[in-house]
């Protein structure tokens, strides 16, 4: 708002206070944040390697964006048919052919880096590794005279001279002071070895190596085109099979006896091969865009089974005292229940109801549907949006009972005088003077099911933002590290602009002023 405001000049010395409060305040509390994530994030190592920091998980997410991408082109490049696979095709080989030369160059700077930080890496550890070897013959000659003397000292003992023989004990069992420096030692020369090997890398060696990690990436993705395009290509298996059959064909009206039987059989075979190839799809992975759009399906799949449950419960308990006192015991009980709880009894519940996916025809009319049908609707996903409902509808059915039974009187008392019907108080009366509350109440359930459909997705292996978490962290290489901080970011802007379209939502049918507004 000031903006607009000041885009059209009004009051200007008004609006650039607020324009500073409303814009440059947050941006320099986001860019303080980034500063104090990359110095904390440089300082914390673990066993995946060291804390991501605000460039590492930019990369990353520029990396799953990008394999996305490939993966997509991949999926397309199956199925082109005609020239426009020929066309395809040549840019492709253009391209690497162009790539083999730049690939050579790239590894031979990358050999080089590496040699010159070789030669820096021996230079600096040569000494140490010196050190160590002497420190080493001394701790043995240390430890042999120790062995030697006291040895001495115990063929010297008298028997039953028991205060000799306890001063013997006392400074047996002393430690070595000489030796404990020299281990002191060996240890802080070990540690500055393992400082200068797990030191990074040059920029200049990691330029090279991204760049060549780069270009080899980029090769490897065109080399899968490439086959794609050619023999691995939905046109071209079926030209070949039909070529195929063709020959078996002729061969097959030639043929008698047990040789007609053999081709007969092979025609039937080649038959069922280009049945299958004329319906087949790319195997596209399950990647980070595609699996995030499969949770936004869900979480509004369970939102509007919860919505659909909570409103005309909450329309009955606002409108009926009797009802409200009969739904407030199950409305405490049911509440509190955690999503883990729910998973288990949903997956039991639907798995029941849909049987074998294969053969369910409403999970059969989902996987024909265009749109929907790519997304592989199971019976994990119904479970998980089950939960959803379950955990979500709470909040539409408090407000909603909250918004019926907060109607001015006097519009209800308009109504019996017109004696209007339940229908039309219903409509015109209640559930107009309940909306504000009632998307409230929608833009809260909204909400928690967004956060327990991760939870959902990660304890029923359902393809999803929750599976992907959790194959990230049982993968624990640094990329998966990195990939998890991406999701946080992801799981945050979605939840952001689901709660910015419900707060549109809830305003266009709010009051102006109203609380339910703002």
């Amino acid at each position: 708002e000031p903006v607009v405001r000041f885009i059209w000049g009004e009051e200007p010395k008004v609006q650039l206070p607020k324009m500073g409060r409303s814009i440059l305040v947050p941006v320099v509390a986001v860019a303080l944040f980034l500063m104090a994530w990359a110095l904390i994030a440089g300082q914390i190592h673990t066993k995946s390697g060291k804390l991501p920091g605000p460039i590492d998980t930019y990369t990353q997410a520029t990396h799953i964006w990008q394999t996305h991408v490939r993966e997509t082109e991949k999926k397309h490049a199956y199925h082109m048919t005609g020239d426009a696979r020929i066309q395809k095709l040549a840019a492709v080989e253009s391209r690497l052919a162009e790539l083999n030369t730049r690939n050579i160059t790239a590894r031979s700077t990358v050999a080089n880096t590496q040699a010159q930080t070789q030669t820096l890496l021996d230079k600096a550890t040569t000494p140490l590794y010196t050190q160590l070897d002497q420190l080493k013959t001394k701790i043995k000659t240390t430890e042999a005279d120790h062995e030697n003397n006291f040895k001495t000292q115990a063929n010297q003992l008298i028997a039953g001279d028991q205060v000799a023989h306890r001063l013997y004990l006392k400074t047996f069992t002393a430690p070595n002071k000489t030796l404990q420096a020299q281990h002191a030692r060996r240890h802080n020369l070990k540690s500055q070895v393992r400082t200068f090997e797990n030191a990074e890398l040059s920029p200049s060696a990691r330029d090279a190596q991204t760049t060549a990690t780069a270009l080899a990436q980029e090769r490897l993705h065109l080399m899968a085109l490439q086959d794609l395009l050619s023999k691995r290509n939905r046109e071209t298996k079926l030209a070949h099979l039909k070529t195929e059959l063709e020959t078996q064909t002729t061969t097959f009206y030639a043929a008698t006896g047990e040789n007609a039987y053999l081709t007969a059989r092979q025609i039937k075979k080649t038959r069922r091969q280009i049945n299958r190839t004329t319906t087949a799809n790319y195997p596209m992975p399950y990647t980070l865009p595609w699996q995030v759009v499969r949770s936004v399906m869900c979480v509004f799949a369970g939102f509007v089974i919860g919505t659909l449950i909570a409103v005309p419960v909450g329309v009955l308990c606002g409108l009926s005292p009797t009802v409200m006192a009969g739904m407030t015991p199950f409305i405490a009980l049911l509440k509190p229940v955690s999503p883990i709880v729910w998973l288990p009894i949903m997956l039991i519940i639907v798995s029941g109801l849909t049987g074998d996916p294969a053969t369910n025809p409403i999970i059969q009319l989902l996987w024909s549907m265009p749109g929907i049908g790519g997304f592989e609707i199971n019976p994990a996903f119904l479970a998980s949006a089950a939960v959803v409902a379950l955990c979500s509808l709470w909040a539409t059915l408090a407000n909603t009972a909250l918004g019926v039974a907060s109607i001015d009187q006097d519009h209800l008392n308009v109504a019996r005088v017109l004696k209007l019907g339940f229908g039309s108080r219903l409509f015109k009366i209640v559930l107009p003077s309940a909306l504000p509350l009632m998307f409230a109440g929608m833009r809260i359930s909204l909400g928690v099911g967004w956060m327990v459909l991760i939870a959902a997705e990660l304890l029923a292996s359902s393809e999803g933002i929750g599976k992907y978490v959790i194959d990230q962290f049982n993968n624990g290489s640094a990329e998966s590290f990195a990939s998890l901080f991406v999701v946080v970011f992801v799981v945050g802007i979605i939840g952001l602009l689901l709660d910015r379209i419900m707060i549109v939502f809830q305003r266009m049918v709010s009051f102006d002023g109203s609380v339910a507004s703002i």
